[in-house]
């Protein structure tokens, strides 16, 4: 297969890829929809070699975690349509135990795929972290000079905060001092 040309798009596996119970998993709709085949095809194969697959290769997520990620994805909910039992999580290394359940060409290559972006992912935070390190020793080395260079850099390699406006029309008026309508009344009538 040439690399200039991909069977999935990077960005497509690199979004799948979740972080549950502190692993990098991937879900088991996920995996079927980038292997070409239906969820319920790739879960009979992983149920008929349950063996190929021990804790550290697949879980399956707890009603709390399904639920927490059908409000994060909107997906349906039970019993209309959508999922009725709580998707499987498949670590790196049940990635690429699947491949050799499902045996398929397309398996093998959406595969290296696959793995080819947990190696990026894995780069990735190795060199945030690396990049943390040196920005901490450089702070220790230089004095208050750099202080505030090195409190913009941090502010910078903060992940984004999004901030929600409120819901509804709020209107501000001044604060305007009524006077009493009874003493008006009798101001009128003079």
């Amino acid at each position: 297969m040439d690399k200039d040309v991909a069977l999935v798009p990077a960005e497509r596996i690199e979004r799948s890829i979740l972080l549950i119970r502190g692993h990098k998993v991937m879900l088991d709709s996920d995996l079927a929809e980038l292997f070409g085949v239906t969820t319920k095809r790739l879960n009979e194969q992983v149920r008929r070699n349950l063996s190929r697959f021990p804790e550290d290769f697949m879980f399956q997520l707890t009603e709390s975690e399904t639920d927490l990620l059908r409000s994060q994805f909107a997906t349906s909910k039970k019993g209309r349509g959508g999922r009725r039992y709580q998707p499987y999580a498949f670590t790196e290394q049940g990635v690429a135990m699947l491949s050799s359940v499902l045996n398929s060409e397309r398996a093998i290559k959406v595969n290296i795929e696959i793995m080819r972006a947990f190696v990026r992912l894995r780069r990735m935070l190795a060199s945030h972290a690396d990049l943390a390190r040196k920005l901490e020793a450089l702070e220790k080395k230089y004095d208050a000079q750099f202080k505030v260079v090195f409190e913009a850099i941090r502010e910078l390699m903060k992940p984004p905060e999004t901030k929600r406006r409120p819901i509804g029309f709020v209107v501000e008026e001044p604060h305007v001092p009524y006077k009493s309508s009874k003493g008006s009344k009798r101001k009128r009538r003079r």
